[in-house]
């Protein structure tokens, strides 16, 4: 079963299982791996929540025997990957950790879901069980969003983190702005009138992101095309993608799984894409939170790993135990 939110929408919605079309589909980073919920999407009465089977107890162990990296093993590859960016001239990589949690007896995750959808209500906000696969999950970034009627698509660039009380600093607006033409350019090849707002503060939670929208219309027979012409974007792997793709399997030391992946959802209306960031797989005596950072020639190793840290706090702050 899934129950989730849609961004700035406090219905709380599920799919019913009584037909066979794809209602939400969680697409993995590598772009094969999916785990789909079928039928219609209905509005879930929240007393019917307090009842749902996505208990601690419904949840299979950590079979994975995963030991998460130390802050000094993290910051030795991050050095590795930091001299693979100046020695390539890249503009980005995107470098990704799990932290595991393991200081707990049970958790209660009707209530931190519920926490989570409070403390980040323009997210897309989820909680799932499939049987074999529970995750958890939290973030504001559209991949996509296809009007059925009107055919306008809608995307952005979302890229460089800060603690909300902080400036900007030229590595964070170094980092968006290749996202930023990235996404441009691959619009260009679909439609020849492409509207791109000016760059401005995307507030998540405790933290937050620089934003720039784009808005065009497509004809519907290229949506699927064009969405996988986005994905993975700069924010989630680098630029060049398949350079950069190589060595996040070389230098990660785990599989992304669906971190980082991108979720589809069809309405009668519109289709949404969201990407997977702000997420969390779930095991009855574990979780494991993904996390991590756009990493540039000017990173530092023990700031990219206090922003992991904040990141993470996205999740774990909300966990009930």
């Amino acid at each position: 079963m899934i129950y989730f939110k849609l961004p700035f929408d406090e219905r709380l919605l599920s799919a019913d299982q009584k037909n066979k079309k794809n209602a939400v589909t969680f697409f993995a980073y590598n772009g094969l791996d999916q785990i789909s919920f079928h039928g219609d999407i209905i509005e879930i009465d929240p007393s019917e929540f307090s009842h749902t089977f996505i208990a601690h107890e419904n949840l299979i162990n950590d079979s994975t025997n995963s030991s998460a990296e130390t802050k000094e093993e993290y910051c030795k590859t991050l050095q590795e990957v930091i001299e693979v960016i100046k020695e390539n001239s890249l503009a980005k990589l995107v470098y990704s950790r799990r932290k595991i949690f393991k200081d707990f007896t049970a958790i209660d995750y009707k209530e931190s879901f519920k926490n989570l959808c409070t403390s980040y209500p323009n997210a897309f906000r989820y909680l799932f069980n499939d049987g074999q696969n529970a995750w958890m999950g939290a973030f504001s970034e559209v991949l996509g969003k296809f009007d059925k009627t009107t055919h306008e698509f809608e995307t952005m660039a979302l890229a460089g983190t800060l603690p909300v009380s902080e400036e900007w600093s030229e590595k964070e607006i170094e980092e968006q702005k290749p996202v930023t033409t990235y996404i441009q350019d691959i619009l260009k090849n679909y439609s020849d009138d492409v509207k791109q707002s000016e760059t401005y503060n995307h507030i998540s939670g405790n933290i937050k992101h620089l934003r720039t929208d784009f808005k065009t219309h497509i004809k519907p027979e290229y949506l699927d095309s064009l969405i996988q012409d986005l994905h993975p974007t700069p924010a989630v792997c680098g630029i060049p993608k398949d350079f950069c793709n190589e060595n996040i399997r070389k230098y990660e030391k785990f599989p992304r799984e669906l971190y980082a992946g991108y979720i589809k959802i069809e309405t009668q209306e519109s289709i949404f894409y969201f990407v997977n960031l702000r997420c969390a797989r779930l095991y009855k005596d574990s979780v494991h939170v993904f996390v991590g950072g756009g990493i540039t020639a000017q990173s530092n190793p023990e700031k990219e790993w206090k922003e992991t840290e904040l990141k993470s706090e996205a999740i774990l702050k909300n966990l009930v135990t």
